[in-house]
């Protein structure tokens, strides 16, 4: 386990407001299986910087509030971010109850971090992060990664479901942005059991809600068990699957730039 060191969330959060007008943005853009993916490349102010990948959870997009967190607080620590809108999900082609499945964004992870490298806007040192669906994914993608020779440095994941028969409070219903989903869906296309991919995973670190509703903290303590050293956990007592308690925010923010910045900058 990596070392207990004292980090001062507010100089972290004073260097990426500091450097926020410094920050480089581009709009991406790259194929899946075909199909275009559309991504905000964060860059900072640093030549060939490391870069972390991040994958959404199930109905999530690129702009949700971790992805949006760490596009502001990683390029301040001289690491830049790829957030993208998986397959049927935000700005991206195809339809989400047609081409949703972990396979299937594990693949675009595979291919938004292929992209990325092949722009020569950063170095080959990269990392990965996901929540919820996107913490199974960016396990998924690790081991797809590694079998083309691109091997990651370390991963943040929060709230990931390692075996999705463990999943309560199924979203069945529909919304603003998908019609209501049968459970045949979830059957067909998001069964998965992900403890042998785990067992390759290293410099781990994985959030958890104590109270978690949706993915049972059982899943934590699993992943945690199976990845390789060096790892860390994290359970928050009494949290629930969006952490949504700001102390436990701030807590995520402190030791995520920790973890990033051992992975990549050590």
């Amino acid at each position: 386990m990596v070392g207990r060191v004292q980090i001062n969330l507010r100089y972290y959060l004073f260097c990426a407001i500091k450097t926020r007008m410094n920050i480089r943005t581009q709009q991406v853009r790259f194929t899946s299986d075909n199909m275009t993916l559309h991504g905000v490349l964060h860059l900072p102010d640093t030549i060939n910087p490391p870069v972390v990948i991040g994958s959404h959870g199930l109905e999530g997009t690129m702009d949700s509030a971790k992805q949006r967190l760490l596009a502001d607080l990683l390029p301040g620590l001289g690491i830049a971010f790829l957030r993208f809108d998986h397959r049927g999900c935000g700005k991206s082609d195809g339809r989400f109850e047609n081409d949703t499945s972990l396979d299937l964004r594990a693949a675009d992870m595979v291919a938004a971090t292929a992209h990325v490298i092949s722009l020569g806007l950063t170095s080959q040192r990269i990392a990965l992060f996901g929540s919820s669906l996107g913490g199974a994914t960016a396990i998924k993608a690790w081991t797809l990664l590694e079998s083309q020779e691109i091997f990651p440095l370390g991963a943040v994941v929060c709230a990931t479901p390692l075996v999705s028969r463990t999943i309560k409070n199924i979203p069945l219903e529909g919304n603003l942005h998908r019609p209501a989903l049968p459970i045949e869906f979830f059957e067909q296309n998001l069964l998965f059991d992900l403890t042998r991919s785990a067992g390759s995973i290293h410099h781990l670190l994985v959030f958890h809600g104590g109270k978690d509703e949706v993915v049972p903290v059982e899943n934590a303590h699993r992943l945690f068990d199976l990845a390789l050293d060096p790892k860390e956990l994290v359970i928050h007592p009494n949290g629930g699957h969006r952490m949504s308690d700001p102390e436990h925010q701030k807590d995520f923010t402190r030791r995520t730039a920790l973890w990033f910045k051992h992975c990549l900058l050590a």
